[in-house]
């Protein structure tokens, strides 16, 4: 992301996880761990959205976590569906986060993964901030959030996404009386609207820090 970016090398159930991780000014809020997009469809940690959301989490005050899924870039092991992609987020937590705040959040198949992180670790960490855009509720059956979470999550998506249609998130959303943050007239990845959505993330952090 800039040239302050650490690169770093952990250990998953796969093996190797790639990984790089950017420091606020100041003492750290806490880390912010960012999943990204499909890795089948290219998706990989160097995303522009997933690059918008680490710089949010950044200008807000955490430190901003991001890493290739297995089986992406230099991450070993092969692509598990969602599942072990689950699995090794939370061994990152265990590993680079072991107490203190967290915030998660994810992109399209990354917002799923992190929804699973966030129901299987709500009970035992102090988890912050959930940011969910792009939710992929239409390709995979995305867990619901605690219902404590809902005060701390923001869950934006794209009116005209053509990838994840915003009918499938509002139905994944409605049981949970989750609200969603609707831009108009936006695609799945926010061309052009990337500075939009990293005001959005930012004024999320500031308004319930």
């Amino acid at each position: 992301m800039n040239a302050q970016t650490e690169r770093l090398e952990r250990t998953g159930a796969a093996g190797r996880i790639q990984v790089l991780r950017d420091q606020p000014e100041g003492t750290p809020r806490g880390i912010a761990f960012i999943a990204h997009p499909h890795p089948l469809f290219g998706g990989t940690m160097d995303n522009k959205v997933v690059q918008t959301l680490a710089r949010a989490f950044v200008q807000g005050g955490w430190t901003a976590i991001r890493f290739n899924f297995r089986g992406v870039g230099s991450s070993e092991g092969v692509h598990d569906n969602g599942i072990g992609e689950a699995a090794d987020l939370q061994a990152l937590i265990a590993d680079l986060a072991p107490e203190g705040a967290i915030a998660l959040a994810g992109f399209s198949f990354g917002a799923y993964v992190t929804a699973q992180a966030v129901q299987a670790l709500w009970a035992a960490r102090d988890i912050r901030f959930v940011v969910l855009v792009g939710t992929a509720a239409s390709r995979f059956t995305v867990p619901p959030l605690p219902p404590e979470a809902h005060d701390r999550t923001l869950v934006i998506h794209g009116e005209q996404d053509e990838t994840v249609p915003l009918s499938a998130v509002l139905d994944w959303a409605r049981p949970q009386t989750l609200p969603v943050t609707v831009v108009p007239a936006v695609e799945h990845f926010f061309h052009g609207q990337l500075p939009l959505l990293k005001n959005l993330v930012v004024r999320h952090l500031r308004t319930n820090g």
